[in-house]
């Protein structure tokens, strides 16, 4: 079953000792296991921890990357947030 959250709540899982979570596109992805495995370096996933990293994501990564790592990492989704 599959949790949703609002951009507030992954903005509280910025480090490691929260956690650390990512938003991309409608999904929420905890990351804070992959950060030394990723391999354009740590820092990059810490600059996006607890934020929308979908822009970031897509400039350098295509849609077989998040197929092959998204089903393991993602811990939710993004809660529609009302437009007034």
């Amino acid at each position: 079953m599959s949790k949703t959250f609002t951009k507030a709540d992954v903005a509280t899982h910025k480090d490691e000792a929260a956690g650390m979570y990512i938003m991309i596109d409608d999904g929420v992805y905890d990351i804070t296991n992959f950060i030394e495995e990723h391999p354009g370096g740590a820092k990059i996933l810490k600059r996006v921890a607890g934020k929308d990293a979908s822009k970031q994501f897509w400039k350098y990564h295509g849609k077989p990357v998040l197929e092959k790592y998204g089903a393991k990492l993602r811990v939710g989704t993004v809660a529609e947030t009302a437009k007034l």
